[in-house]
Parts: structure tokens; C-alpha cells; sequence
């Protein structure tokens, strides 16, 4: 291993997870709301990213309308989703609503395909181009330089205010709260007087803003392909890692993922080694590891039900 580059690989895997955190936390939205995990969340961040795309690039609006029309568009798909496919199985077997949430995973991964083909394209730029160099730290005869692209840094700054603003709507909002007294049981909230479709409404609305955010973001990075829905699948060792109900838990398991992935993708020397993709890998082994030890993550609450 290339121990020089440790600081490189770790600080670029940290600024990677914010952006998993934020994709991690539309899974927890949606989890605390109706306990029921999104197996669409990927495929949804695939769409926005692709809807914001054609608005700027093939429609030629300007970036923030492209944007705000993007948002737009990704809150009505939310609302449509509860509404069409989920809002009819409330009070049924939650297996019901995951196997619905993998039927339309493979339903929108199949419309993007086909709206836009398979080729990855450039996404326009976000942010400017010029890297951020921190100062150089001299270890004996060892030079270390860390050098960071712009989108990243901006990336992580927005992920951060946007998992910072719902941490704080779900703790002091009516709404929020009202979303996790939901999801303990849909008949005991509704027969509270909650509104359970209308909960279910705004949390998949939420979490598909949250998604197209994550989307965009990540675009800004590595350009825009159908593949971009993967990142979906990493999000999932993090929400595992951290705890299905804890948003405190989808940001540590976020910047985990892009750490852990980033340094076991990078600091081998062979090149071979790095081919075999063990940085894919490797976030599901430690989640492996610490379900192990405690199954219901880090932050998880751990149930117990008397009879």
C-alpha cells in the first residue's frame, strides 16, 4: 500500500460519503414514515438526475430553473408513487410494499433506459474547476499533498446543509413527528386522528427530492448513466451500518461507505488489485461485521415486544 496517499484517499472518500448520507437518508425518511425499505431509492436519484439533465441541457433552461423544474418534478413523482402504487396497501403485510418498491425499481431503471439510452453523458458543470490544494505536510523524507476537486468539496457542503435541515424537521416539525408515530403502527396513528396517506405522501415526496439531490450531485462527479441508480445499492450498507431509524446513523454510515470504499479502492499498489473493485465490495463486509455484533446498527433501537 501507498501509504502517502492515506490522507488523499480519506479525506475524498469522507467528501464521497456526505453524498451517501444524503442518498441514505431518503431510505430513513421513507423507513421511519411506513417502516417499509425502499428498494426504489437508487432508480429514483437515476431520474432526477436525468430529468435535470435534459431540462438544462437538451431543454436549454437556465441551471437554477433546470433545477428548481427538476425538484418540481421529482415531488410529483413521490406523490404519484404513494398515491398509484403504495397508498392501497396501507394496513397490508409490509412484504407487500417491498416487493411493489423492487417492481418499480425495475419499472423506472427500464423508462430511463428507454427515454434516454444506455450511454453516459457529461453533466453540465455545477461548480468551478479549479481544485482546492491544502498545504503540503513534510513526514521525514515523505511529501503529502491533498488535492480536492471542487464539485466534491461543493458536493459535500450541500449534502451536509440538506441532511442537517431534515435531521431538524423531523425532531421539531408537527409533520416529522407525526411521521415517526406513524410508523410504529398505521392503524394505532390513524385511529389517533393522523392523516397516514397524507404522511406517506409528503415522506415519499421528501425522500424523492432527497434522491434527486443526491442524483445531481453525484452527476456533478462522475457524469450521468443508468449505472448512477448503483449508487441506490450503496446506500443500503450505510443505512445498515448506521441503524434503519436513525438519521445520525445514515451519516455515520454514509461517510463510512465513501471512506471505507475509497481507501480499500485506492491505496494497493497493483493496479490489478484496484481493477477487481474490492472498494465495492468492502462497505458490505463492514456492515456484515457489525450486523453481526449488533443487528440493528449502530444507532438502531433495539425493540422488544412482551406478549
Amino acid at each position: 500500500m501507498n501509504w502517502q496517499l492515506l490522507p488523499q484517499f480519506f479525506v475524498t472518500g469522507l467528501l464521497q460519503g456526505g453524498v451517501y448520507a444524503l442518498v441514505a437518508l431518503g431510505l430513513v425518511l421513507i423507513y421511519k414514515s411506513s417502516s417499509v425499505f425502499n428498494f426504489a431509492q437508487g432508480h429514483l436519484l437515476t431520474i432526477g438526475a436525468f430529468v435535470s439533465w435534459w431540462l438544462i441541457v437538451e431543454a436549454g433552461l437556465p441551471v437554477w430553473a433546470g433545477l428548481a423544474l427538476a425538484f418540481g418534478a421529482a415531488v410529483a413523482l413521490g406523490w404519484l408513487i404513494e398515491r398509484l402504487a403504495l397508498r392501497p396497501l396501507i394496513g397490508q403485510p409490509i412484504l407487500s410494499t417491498i416487493m411493489v418498491t423492487l417492481a418499480l425499481a425495475q419499472l423506472m431503471q427500464g423508462l430511463v433506459i428507454l427515454i434516454w439510452g444506455p450511454e453516459q453523458r457529461a453533466y453540465p458543470q455545477l461548480f468551478p474547476l479549479e481544485p482546492f490544494r491544502l498545504p503540503e505536510i513534510v513526514v521525514g523524507d515523505a511529501v503529502i499533498r491533498v488535492i480536492l476537486k471542487q464539485n466534491l468539496v461543493w458536493s459535500f457542503v450541500v449534502a451536509s446543509a440538506g441532511v442537517a435541515a431534515f435531521a431538524l424537521f423531523f425532531r421539531l416539525t408537527d409533520a416529522g413527528l407525526a411521521m415517526r408515530a406513524a410508523a410504529e403502527d398505521h392503524l394505532v396513528a390513524q385511529s389517533i386522528g393522523l392523516r397516514v396517506r397524507r404522511i406517506f405522501a409528503i415522506a415519499w415526496a421528501i425522500a424523492a427530492v432527497v434522491a434527486t439531490g443526491g442524483g445531481i450531485l453525484l452527476a456533478t462527479v462522475t457524469g450521468i448513466a443508468p449505472s448512477l441508480s448503483v449508487v441506490g445499492l450503496k446506500a443500503f450498507p450505510a443505512v445498515l451500518f448506521g441503524g434503519l431509524e436513525s438519521i445520525p446513523g445514515a451519516i455515520v454510515g454514509g461517510l463510512t461507505v465513501g471512506v471505507v470504499e475509497s481507501l480499500v479502492q485506492g491505496l494497493p499498489r497493483d493496479a490489478s488489485i484496484r481493477a477487481m473493485g474490492l472498494g465495492q465490495i468492502a462497505p458490505y463486509v463492514v456492515m456484515l461485521l457489525v450486523m453481526l455484533f449488533r443487528p440493528q446498527g449502530l444507532f438502531g433501537l433495539k425493540r422488544i415486544e412482551r406478549i
